[in-house]
Order: C-alpha cells, then structure tokens, then sequence
C-alpha cells in the first residue's frame, strides 16, 4: 500500500535501496517507505506463530535461548515491529520471526562479542563511531529493553508492550535522538544495534531462525543461495527465481 503523502510502497522502497528502513522513525520516514500498516487498531501488533506463506515453518527451530523473561521478548518484538512492520504486501519482523533471531544471536558469539577486543580503556565514542561500549551486546539489548519499558511507565504508565503504535513510535525516535539516558552506552547505539539487527533478522538465511518461508527475500525478488545460473544465465528476459535456502542445498 502506497503511503499518501511520500507516495511510495514498501515494495518500491526494498526494490530501490539496499535497506528496508530510513534513518528516522518519527516523522513517518519508516511510516511512508516501509509501510506504517499493520492489522490491529493503533499499530499494535499481536505476537503470533501465523506466517506468511503457504510452506510450512515445522523445520523452524522455535525457542527462546537468550531471554527467559516473556515480557523481554514481547517488548522486543513490538519494537522490532515497529521497526519493519507488517503489511499487504508481507510479514512484518513477527511474521519473520526476527524476534527468534534475535534471541538466538545473543545466546551466541555475537552477544557475547566472543570474538571482539573488550578491553579498556573506554571512553565516549562519536555517533560516527563504531562499538565503543564496554557492555557486551547482550547487555546492551537487556538494558535497552528494560528502559524502554521503563520511559513507557513514564510516558503512558503502561508497559511497552501494551502502548498503541504512535506511542512505541515516540518512545523508539527518543532513543534514536539519543534522549534517553543508558549506562554505559549511547541509547542512539542501541537503537542502531536493534536497527541492524531486525535487518538483519528479516534477510539472512531462514537456518538461522529469521526470515521465515524466505518471504524477506521474496519481497525483494532477491533468490537466496541457487546451485547455479547455468540455465538462464545467457536468457535476455527477467528471471524470476524461487528462492533457496542453505538448509535446502544440504539435502
């Protein structure tokens, strides 16, 4: 569905740019170029196992194995939402099971950044600047969700949960801004980190828990790992291609 005033769908806007989000979350810059409609009244969108597609998500390895608290989770996966939200063109990060991602991500290395100098000294970085945090992403993406939580009590004596989009949408654009005060990291960082990583949740490899029945791929014609080219590859027409797994080579 178009958006009335930047007159642009989603669908054009993965098609166009290597990104699915623009740099603002207020103003209607996720709103207009991704699509700001989702099913449920006020833009709150309810956490379900429903995915697009006819293909069945069986092989999918549900689980939690980072959070073991269920508000974290669903705080987590509204703001995600919020971030790639739901519409008739396709599943927004719920759908996509970035949510699942994400968790499973910071269960391992990268939450860990087993792989990362972590050593001081630390100072302040510029928002140029890449990782400059001496918190590991794990504790990034509890803190942060723990005072998303805690400005929605502020703002609307509600958790985040439970706000209507608008509401969420304020509360992500003054982390954004960098107008919410976290220890030990720029809350701007964080929403980069929770940026990317929904991104990154909704296009990688469905083996990794996100981008459920390839429909990332799908929405930007992208086809996923092929064997070969061979056959068409010398064809003048366009190609549209099924997409593939990884898992789907291993058999």
């Amino acid at each position: 569905m178009a958006d009335n005033k930047n007159g642009l769908s989603r669908r054009d806007f993965l098609k166009t740019t290597g990104i699915a989000t623009g740099a603002l979350v207020g103003g209607g810059i996720i709103g207009g170029l991704v699509g700001y409609n989702v099913n449920k009244p006020g833009g709150k969108v309810e956490h379900t196992e429903t995915h697009g597609g006819n293909a069945s998500t069986q092989d999918i390895n549900r689980g939690l194995m980072f959070f073991t608290n269920q508000n974290e989770f669903h705080v987590l996966s509204q703001a995600v939402e919020r971030i790639f939200p739901e519409d008739d063109l396709g599943p927004g990060a719920i759908g996509l099971g970035v949510p699942y991602f994400i968790d499973n991500q910071l269960a391992g290395n990268y939450g860990s950044n087993a792989k990362e100098y972590m050593q001081g000294p630390f100072f302040a970085g510029e928002s140029t600047q890449g990782y400059q945090s001496r918190l590991t992403r794990a504790e990034i993406f509890r803190h942060g969700i723990a005072k998303m939580d805690e400005e929605a009590q502020k703002r609307f004596k509600k958790g985040f949960a439970e706000l209507e989009g608008k509401q969420m949408d304020e509360i992500l654009t003054a982390f954004q801004k960098n107008e919410i005060d976290m220890k030990g990291v720029a809350s701007e960082f964080f929403f980069k980190l929770l940026r990317t990583a929904t991104l990154e949740g909704a296009y990688a490899d469905p083996i990794y828990n996100g981008n459920v029945n390839m429909d990332g791929w799908r929405m930007k014609g992208f086809p996923g790992h092929q064997m070969a080219y061979i056959n068409v590859i010398e064809d003048e027409k366009y190609q549209k291609i099924e997409p593939q797994s990884i898992s789907s080579m291993q058999h």
